[in-house]
């Protein structure tokens, strides 16, 4: 009996503590409550003002992404202030960097790439839409978030990079100042005029709709010489921002047009000489 009865005056007291706390989880709820709407209707206005006037959109959605992590904090330590637990509330403040430091080795990887997002996202090495290769692995760059990086392949495939592997590895960034050069080499044969034929190869890309024409124009040179051909390369650049024209196209129709014009200039472009011996000679009697 004695047991039961020191069940009762325990379950009292815990009862008559949640009703005294009702009202101030009440209270901290509404405010709570309040504190997020107000700091999301701030949040979603800053970031609108700033996806309107910044040209990178990168650091936009970064930022976005850490303001709502940095909202659900407060609010968390301010319901447990408002309730009563401003102990537990100034506790897990003062254990923050004990718990930042084991949770650094429990979660390496995750803050390696949280930590590499915070870097690429002020240092910018490249912008939504740019083309870019990290890996072995080449594409647009669709969104950068905390912990990785999301870009699409050229055959279609969404690949989500983690931030820590770009920063290990080398970045190519083919669009960031909107210049790209191309190339293909032409094999002419040893007769051939190479001068006439370097002047038709370049009169040619200058027809070209899509190529850089002023401040990067075209340049050939010889590249190597083979056993049967001289290898002429071209040299040519496109604007990347200027989404007119497609790369491939420009291509195609430059290596197209330009064998057109050296046939027609009588330019020869010889296959290659393979030469076949025949060591199984046949020995032929008569008698």
């Amino acid at each position: 009996m004695e047991f039961i009865a020191d069940l009762k005056s325990q379950f009292l007291a815990y009862y008559e503590s949640i009703i005294i706390a009702i009202p101030k989880m009440l209270i901290g709820l509404v405010i709570i409550i309040s504190f997020l709407l107000i700091a999301s209707f701030i949040r979603k206005k800053l970031i609108s003002l700033l996806y309107n006037k910044a040209e990178d959109k990168l650091l936009i959605n970064f930022l976005d992404g850490a303001f709502r992590i940095l909202n659900l904090t407060i609010a968390s330590l301010l319901f447990l202030y408002i309730v009563g637990l401003a102990g537990i509330a100034g506790s897990i403040l003062g254990a923050a960097t004990l718990s930042s430091f084991i949770i650094g080795f429990a979660f390496k990887d995750i803050a390696e790439n949280f930590l590499a997002g915070v870097i690429m996202a002020f240092n910018r090495p490249f912008r939504i839409g740019d083309t870019v290769k990290t890996a072995d692995i080449e594409g647009k760059i669709v969104e950068m978030n905390l912990r990785d990086t999301h870009l699409k392949t050229f055959d279609g495939k969404d690949v989500y990079i983690p931030n820590g592997q770009i920063i290990k590895n080398p970045l190519f960034n083919y669009t960031i100042d909107g210049f790209l050069r191309k190339s293909y080499v032409i094999g002419l044969d040893y007769d051939s005029d190479i001068d006439l034929a370097r002047k038709i190869m370049v009169e040619t890309i200058l027809k070209v709709k899509g190529i850089v024409l002023e401040s990067r124009p075209p340049s050939t040179f010889i590249k190597s010489l083979t056993s049967s051909t001289i290898n002429v390369e071209l040299h040519y650049w496109i604007n990347t921002f200027d989404n007119k024209e497609s790369p491939s196209e420009m291509h195609t129709q430059a290596i197209k047009n330009t064998l057109l014009n050296l046939s027609s200039a009588g330019v020869k472009m010889p296959g290659d000489i393979v030469e076949v011996k025949n060591y199984n000679e046949t020995v032929f009697q008569t008698n």
